[in-house]
This record gives C-alpha cells, sequence and structure tokens, in this order.
C-alpha cells in the first residue's frame, strides 16, 4: 500500500479509496474501499512512513470520490498524540497533501 500511495505522490495525484482497493486487488491483497481494514492500514501506512522520518502524512492524498477528500478517520488520526497536526496553526488536509506532493516528487 505504502509504495503504491508513493508513487500517486509522485506523480503528484490524489486518487480515491476505490482507486486503491483495485490497485492492491491486482496484486493480490484484498481490501474493500470502506471499512476498519481499509482505515487500519492507511493509519499503518502513516506510521510506516512516521517511523521512516517522513515529516508528512503520506495518506493525504487517498480521498473519498464523492468528497474529494480524506474520510473524518484521516483528520483524527492527523490530530492525534503521534501526528499532533491540532498543534499546527491554519493546518489542513489540503497542507499535508501538498506536503506529500513536495516530499515525494519525482
Amino acid at each position: 500500500m505504502v509504495e503504491i500511495i508513493k508513487g500517486w505522490a509522485a506523480e503528484p495525484r490524489i486518487d480515491f479509496y476505490s482507486t486503491l482497493s483495485s490497485e492492491l486487488r491486482g496484486v493480490g491483497f484484498s481490501v474493500p474501499p470502506r471499512g476498519r481494514l481499509m482505515s487500519r492500514l492507511l493509519k499503518a501506512a502513516c506510521e510506516v512512513e512516521a517511523d521512516r522520518g517522513v515529516s508528512v502524512m503520506l495518506t493525504a492524498i487517498v480521498v473519498n470520490k464523492r468528497t474529494k477528500q480524506p474520510s473524518a478517520e484521516f483528520e483524527v488520526l492527523a490530530k492525534s498524540d503521534r501526528f499532533r497536526r491540532g498543534d499546527v496553526p491554519n493546518w489542513t488536509w489540503k497542507t499535508e497533501r501538498d506536503g506529500v506532493f513536495n516530499q515525494y516528487r519525482r
């Protein structure tokens, strides 16, 4: 999952939970686009990158097809003790998205 999303970030582009689900299915993993499994894996992707010293939340570029924004769980994670985006003045998922593009751009 991390490598798929990093590929999107390098382009740079946002994409949908359904696209991620489909790409994961293409490499042998069945992850429905909605639900706890997807949420847990997206959280883990952010944590993996944070453990590697990456300062941005990679999954900011995985969004809902209808709203074109990450799920509410993303903001909860962003403002958690681990990521502390609630402490950053004027932080939005868009600033995080732009940070992801800057971090991973080819």
